[in-house]
């Protein structure tokens, strides 16, 4: 699979950091799976299609390897990154530590605005799963996560989160099939939100911790043979198998 061959629209390069422009556009090519995990990339049909010399498209490429999204070896090119699922874990292992850290700078300076940002996210999540849409309810879900990071005011986190998080990205439905579903997933939001709202950072940060650290019980447990069996049970399982050690945390109003 290469990039020619999912799509046919040339895009527009101007003269300026065109390296920079090639790597956004393969990068979007490999967030929204047009080009997934295994497909090769091969700098001589991606330049053609771009218009473009080889040369660009090569420290494109290098760009994305520096962000463990490309691979390139010796005598096979470059190649989308694959998470093992001993590197799934690894990197769930980091979120933990980033977003237990953002949290607890958060708490203090989110603003009255950046809470009704949150409150909103979580009833726009709310109606996504009572609708079943997975998509939009992953793009409120980022974007919850995403503020409670940006509002640690700590650049190089953020920064460091971004790259971490265009890694996860495209394994967004195991990774709902490894915590239960929407439903298991929006009660530990609201947890969350609870904790934030109460101003307690120590509590929130407990919270996040412990809604990144189901999914990797799972894959600490599970045979790395049985991991994708398990994430399509698990996400197609309904609210009553959503249930949360989280739920009975949430505060009354």
């Amino acid at each position: 699979m290469t990039l020619a061959t999912k799509s046919r629209t040339k895009p527009s390069f101007d003269n300026g950091t065109l390296s920079q422009r090639v790597r956004d556009h393969l990068l979007h090519a490999i967030l929204s799976n047009r080009l997934p995990p295994g497909a090769h990339l091969q700098e001589e049909v991606i330049a053609a299609q771009l218009g473009i010399s080889r040369a660009p498209v090569r420290e494109a490429l290098r760009l994305l390897a520096a962000e463990d999204l490309v691979t390139i070896a010796p005598r096979r090119g470059a190649i989308v990154t694959s998470l093992s699922p001993k590197e799934f874990l690894e990197v769930y292992q980091v979120r933990e530590g980033l977003e237990g850290l953002a949290i607890r700078l958060a708490v203090p300076r989110l603003t009255d605005a950046d809470l009704q940002a949150l409150r909103q996210l979580h009833r726009q999540m709310t109606d996504y799963v009572r609708q079943g849409d997975v998509d939009r309810f992953f793009q409120a879900n980022a974007a919850f996560h995403a503020l409670i990071v940006d509002g640690s005011g700590n650049e190089r986190l953020r920064a460091f989160y971004r790259q971490l998080m265009n890694q996860m990205r495209r394994y967004r439905m195991r990774s709902l099939g490894l915590r239960g579903g929407m439903e298991r997933s929006l009660t530990e939001h609201a947890a969350i939100l609870d904790a934030i709202e109460r101003k307690d950072a120590v509590d929130a940060a407990q919270l996040m911790a412990e809604h990144i650290q189901i999914p990797q019980r799972i894959l600490q447990a599970a045979p790395e043979e049985e991991l994708v069996q398990i994430a399509v049970r698990r996400a197609s399982s309904g609210p009553a198998r959503a249930r949360a050690p989280l739920r009975r945390r949430l505060r009354r109003p």
